[in-house]
C-alpha cells in the first residue's frame, strides 16, 4: 500500500511536468464560482482532471475539473479550478489526493478559496472572510488510515494552521482595494443538504461564523504537510434562518462570480509576497 501511493504521485507528478516546464510554489483551490480567479493570471496550460492519473472528476456546478498552470509576474502557480467533496461519496483520502501532490510538486503555499454560509448576522453576501481557524464537524478525516512519515507527523498540531502572516497581509490588501473583508472561523460540515436553522443556531454557539461543505480536510493535509496556507471564503448567503428566503446552489455560483475580481486581486498580491519570501531564503 505504501508502494502503491507513493507510486501513483510519482506518476501524476511526472504527467504535469511532462506537459509544461514550470517551478510553482503556490497553488490556489478555487471554490464554488470563483472558476473566474484564473483569467486575471497568464494560463500557460490548461490540464483536464480526466487527463491527470488518479485525478477523480468533478461533477458540482461551479467546479470545472480542470488544472491551470500559471504564471504571475516571475512567479509559477497552480490554479486546481475545481475541487472534490467528500459529499460526493470520495473517501477523505481521495479529496485531499491532489493536496498530497500539490507538496510533491514543491508547492510551499496553499491558497485555498471556498464559498460559506453565512452565521455570523454582522455579514453580508459578498464579504470576505479571511479564515483564522475552523471547526471540524465533518465526522471523517483524512489522516485516519495507514500512516506515511514522508507525508508529515501522525498527530499534526493544528493550532496555527492560518498562517498569521497571510492573514495579516491579506486583510491590508482587502483594506488597499476597499474590498469589505474581516477575519472568522470556518464551520466545516459533510453535507451535501443545506443546514437546517436549528443547526445554524448551534453552530453560532460553537463560535462559527460561516459554514461550508469543503476547506478543512485540505488545510488539514496542507498542515500535516507543512504548507503555508491562506484560507479566503466569500459569504455566498446567509445561513438558514438568518434571511426568510430559501438557499439555492445557483445562488452561490452567481454570487462568486461577482466577487472573483475581488478574490483576484488578493490572491495575486499574496502569490507576489510569498515569491518574494521564497527569493529570499
Amino acid at each position: 500500500m505504501k508502494l502503491n501511493i507513493f507510486k501513483k504521485i510519482q506518476e501524476t507528478k511526472k504527467t504535469i511536468l511532462s506537459l509544461h516546464d514550470f517551478n510553482p510554489t503556490t497553488a490556489v483551490i478555487a471554490g464554488s464560482g470563483l472558476g473566474e480567479i484564473s483569467k486575471q493570471f497568464t494560463i500557460r496550460k490548461t490540464i483536464k482532471y480526466s487527463d491527470i492519473p488518479y485525478f477523480l472528476k468533478t461533477a458540482v456546478q461551479g467546479h470545472a475539473g480542470d488544472l491551470l498552470l500559471c504564471s504571475y509576474g516571475s512567479a509559477d502557480l497552480l490554479i486546481f479550478n475545481g475541487r472534490f467533496h467528500y459529499y460526493e461519496g470520495h473517501h477523505p483520502q481521495e479529496v485531499v489526493y491532489p493536496v498530497r501532490v500539490m507538496k510533491f510538486l514543491g508547492i510551499k503555499t496553499l491558497v485555498i478559496t471556498a464559498a460559506t454560509g453565512g452565521l455570523n448576522k454582522k455579514y453580508s453576501v459578498g464579504d470576505i472572510i479571511v479564515l483564522k481557524d475552523h471547526i471540524d464537524c465533518t465526522g471523517n478525516n483524512p489522516l485516519i488510515g495507514v500512516h506515511y512519515d514522508e507525508f508529515g507527523e501522525r498527530f499534526p498540531n493544528m493550532e496555527n494552521v492560518y498562517d498569521a502572516v497571510l492573514r495579516k497581509k491579506a486583510l491590508s490588501l482587502a483594506k488597499k482595494f476597499k474590498i469589505k473583508a474581516c477575519e472568522g472561523i470556518y464551520f466545516g460540515v459533510s453535507g451535501p443538504s443545506y443546514e437546517t436553522p436549528a443547526s445554524v443556531k448551534a453552530y453560532q454557539i460553537l463560535g462559527g461564523d460561516v459554514v461550508g461543505m469543503s476547506v478543512v480536510y485540505e488545510a488539514t493535509v496542507a498542515a500535516q504537510m507543512k504548507m503555508r496556507v491562506l484560507g479566503l471564503a466569500y459569504v455566498s448567503n446567509m445561513a438558514a434562518g438568518i434571511h426568510n428566503r430559501p438557499l439555492s446552489h445557483a445562488e452561490v455560483i452567481e454570487n462568486g462570480e461577482k466577487v472573483s475580481l475581488s478574490m483576484s486581486k488578493i490572491a495575486k498580491n499574496i502569490i507576489s509576497f510569498t515569491d518574494n519570501q521564497v527569493k529570499l531564503l
